[in-house]
């Protein structure tokens, strides 16, 4: 038997095993995965336990990604949205956008002009609707190409949709989560902040953490442990019978009772594979 027999350990990607904050915002490139944190995944899932990755991104934006590490899990994509087997290309779990998501989006969007909206499909189709700086950056970031149209319609926007990504100052982020809950809307979507500038929305229940307790099901683990930095990793931090959160995690993740590791750009995963392996 292995030392981490029955357990599954589940990252974030972006600034937690990544760091990819810098390109994101203009940097260049993002610099490759700590060697530390490739050489504790092998190590961890060597001695029997199970590693997934719990991402933001949309399964298109991820693929790339995914090639370089490690995992022996189907991953949590779409900020849970969907858990997906990449070594069988099957759907597990899908929780996408329910049916009237498109009125509820078209009049958030009227609402607030100065928002920018990424449409995220079932496969590779990305739309926008107000193209800024930022959509462009986000796509040299994943590589990812998009469609521009003029406004949230039926006729425009096929469904089912996976996600939607709301980008906009903090401020009027905020004011577009009230809005949404005096409509009585709310109740329908989960809207989490995935940074201090980027609002996602999936449908309710849509989390990665209850993602990630379906995914430890799936699995046939007894253990769940994760590690994440921003907001929308809460859930499955708090999820875990164990959570780790790198140095760099936003103030809300660090003070969330959360073990704290190094920064993710000097091997976060692989300092929380150590205390696992302590316990």
């Amino acid at each position: 038997m292995g030392k981490f027999d029955k357990m599954l350990l589940v990252s974030d990607y972006d600034n937690t095993l990544r760091y990819t904050e810098t390109s994101l915002r203009g940097g260049g490139e993002a610099p490759p995965v700590h060697p530390e944190n490739l050489r504790a995944i092998h190590y961890w899932m060597d001695q029997g336990g199970a590693f997934a990755m719990a991402t933001g991104r949309s399964l298109a934006a991820f693929r790339a990604p995914a090639r370089d590490i490690p995992m022996n899990a189907p991953a949590i994509v779409d900020n849970g949205a969907a858990i997906y087997d990449l070594r069988t290309e099957t759907y597990l779990v899908k929780s996408f956008l329910p049916d009237g998501c498109l009125e509820h989006l078209r009049a958030a969007a009227g609402a607030f002009p100065e928002l920018s909206l990424e449409l995220y499909h079932e496969g590779d189709l990305i739309q926008v609707v107000h193209q800024t700086p930022w959509n462009e950056q986000h796509a040299k970031l994943t590589r990812l190409n998009y469609q521009v149209i003029a406004a949230v319609e039926p006729e425009l926007v096929p469904l089912p949709l996976v996600k939607a990504l709301f980008v906009a100052d903090m401020a009027v982020l905020k004011q577009l989560c009230r809005f949404m809950a005096e409509k009585g809307w709310a109740e329908r979507y989960e809207l989490i902040f995935s940074s201090d500038h980027l609002l996602e929305m999936t449908a309710r229940g849509a989390d990665k953490g209850r993602m990630a307790l379906q995914l430890k099901k799936l699995c046939g683990c007894e253990q769940l442990y994760c590690a994440g930095d921003h907001a929308n990793d809460l859930p499955m931090l708090r999820a875990a019978d164990r959570a780790f959160v790198p140095a760099n995690a936003i103030p809300e993740v660090l003070e969330s009772g959360a073990t704290a590791v190094c920064h993710c750009l000097d091997g976060a995963i692989a300092e929380a594979v150590g205390i696992i392996e302590r316990i």
